[in-house]
């Protein structure tokens, strides 16, 4: 979203982190008791493709790589109710009968509009499902997005996610920014209270760079990170790597990126083509084979583009189509 982009560079002067943009890509999911067929280990892919549709996240879950974000079934802005409520419940509902087991959502999306929608569309939840809320961005007017990662707001916020999601434990709870008002370990610290009280299963992390994410490891566990990623955009391609190394899983916010797909004699917009497919497809089949900690959480907020990116679990890039994806950085 390109106002909360604008309100985090403005509250922090630091270009290098960017928080919670919107997708330009639909939903997608990977198609329940099927992922081994869709992305298993009889792919055709080159040695340096992830092939395994699953992640073990935390050591105790076991999701499926393509997940759901959930931003999107709010208002206009990610401000209020959606224009059609019945629409983003089918959305959510849709969403776990193909497959979907983590959906990511945060407390300021709305604010509270999308925790709400999630519980009045699934609950009771069906086994294994894990959703990931966030806190520590407050919402004082359409627009605005402004860092509070104090301790004592933050333990607000989860009991008021807990309370809105009829959980009494958030299965993966993540600092949503790092306030530079307080100490990365101060705000951590908190998190690790409230795991320790039974609150969180599982602590993760968002928008951070690798001195921070050490440093927070330093006090808890941390199991994943969300950070800014996409083709054109691999700024956190170190986060990535560092991810890799220690198992962490990675979420990657605003994963389609730019249009340059759209040009023609590009790679990306070659290889829709050649698949007939569109090219958010083609950018979420490269996420996939990036990485095996890759996690991808496109959001939609209507059904027809929610089923058209289920067909992208289905699509397997050729390795000369890959590499040459793979060029695009920017």
């Amino acid at each position: 979203m390109r106002d909360e982009l604008a309100a985090r560079n403005q509250e922090r002067a630091v270009t290098r982190r960017r928080f919670v943009g919107i997708t330009l890509a639909s939903g997608a999911a990977i198609l329940a008791g099927k992922s081994d067929v869709i992305l298993g280990a009889n792919a055709s892919t080159s040695s340096n493709m992830a092939t395994n549709p699953t992640f073990s996240l935390g050591g105790d879950f076991t999701v499926n790589r393509l997940g759901f974000g959930a931003m999107r079934v709010t208002g206009e802005g990610i401000w209020g109710w959606p224009s059609d409520r019945q629409k983003a419940l089918k959305v959510l509902r849709r969403a776990v009968e193909l497959g979907v087991n983590l959906i990511d959502t945060a407390d300021a999306y709305g604010p509270d509009t999308s925790e709400l929608l999630i519980a009045e569309a699934l609950y009771p939840y069906p086994k294994g499902l894990v959703i990931a809320t966030k806190g520590g961005l407050t919402r004082p007017g359409p627009g605005q997005w402004v860092p509070n990662c104090r301790p004592d707001h933050l333990k607000q916020a989860l009991d008021g996610s807990l309370k809105r999601l009829r959980l009494d434990r958030i299965d993966l709870y993540q600092l949503h920014t790092v306030d530079s008002k307080v100490p990365i370990e101060e705000s951590v610290g908190a998190l690790k209270q409230m795991r320790d009280a039974g609150k969180i299963r599982h602590i993760g992390l968002s928008n951070v760079d690798r001195k921070e994410i050490d440093r927070a490891r330093k006090i808890v566990p941390i199991v994943s990170v969300q950070n800014r990623y996409n083709i054109e955009d691999r700024e956190s391609e170190d986060v990535l790597v560092y991810c890799e190394k220690e198992k962490l899983g990675f979420l990657p916010w605003f994963p389609i990126g730019g249009g340059r797909g759209l040009k023609r004699e590009n790679p990306l917009n070659t290889a829709a083509k050649a698949h007939g497919v569109s090219v958010f497809q083609v950018a979420l089949a490269w996420l996939l084979e990036r990485s095996p900690v890759m996690l991808p959480i496109p959001g939609t907020s209507s059904l027809a583009h929610l089923e058209e990116n289920v067909a992208a679990a289905k699509l397997k890039l050729t390795p000369e189509e890959w590499k040459a994806i793979d060029a695009l950085a920017g």
